[in-house]
């Protein structure tokens, strides 16, 4: 047997105690310390690379990187709630005494590969809006385009899409639930 798959469901409470330990960590770090909270969340990525924490783990760590990717394009400037928005998520890893002690053998990383997988749904509309920017500024450079006001154009209409999809979102949530999985926004 090379794999076991195991797969958990969060219950509503579960949901509510990441929502509380994430509001506690924004608050102990709030976005306006943004260059610590992108040097220690680099940190976490370097750190869990270096370990033989599970696949599982990794892979969730590593997305991560797009998130700071993210904040630090310069390109896509993301400003405002916005960017204060994908700070608050990065926040929580920037500290390593959360949930599970990171130095915890085995286990440290599992409730930040936990967070990152609701933190990634809280902030899809944001993460398919910078894939898509990516793509197109590559794309660009393929064809060596030199006209800056495309790619401002596009940065533009991909950021615009991200927020009305997450205001959909928003009234969606508003009208069932209450709020997002891990209450971002």
């Amino acid at each position: 047997l090379d794999r076991v798959k195991i797969s958990f469901e969060l219950s509503d409470k579960d949901l509510r105690y990441f929502r509380r330990v994430l509001q506690k960590v924004r608050k102990g770090r709030n976005a306006e310390n943004e260059d610590v909270i992108l040097r220690e969340a680099e940190e976490l990525l370097e750190e869990v690379a270096r370990t033989d924490a599970p696949q599982y783990v990794q892979k969730r760590i590593a997305q991560l990187g797009q998130l700071i990717e993210m904040v630090e394009d310069k390109d896509w400037r993301l400003e405002g709630a916005d960017r204060k928005r994908v700070l608050n998520a990065l926040a929580y890893f920037a500290d390593p005494d959360d949930l599970i002690p990171d130095r915890v053998p085995g286990l440290g990383y599992l409730d930040d590969a936990i967070m990152v997988e609701l933190v990634v749904q809280d902030l899809k509309h944001e993460i398919e809006a910078f894939e898509a920017f990516v793509a197109y500024r590559k794309e660009r450079k393929k064809k060596k385009a030199t006209a800056e006001d495309g790619l401002e154009k596009r940065r533009a209409s991909l950021q615009g899409r991200m927020r009305r999809r997450r205001r959909g979102d928003r009234e969606r949530h508003t009208r069932s639930k209450g709020r997002s999985p891990i209450g971002l926004w």
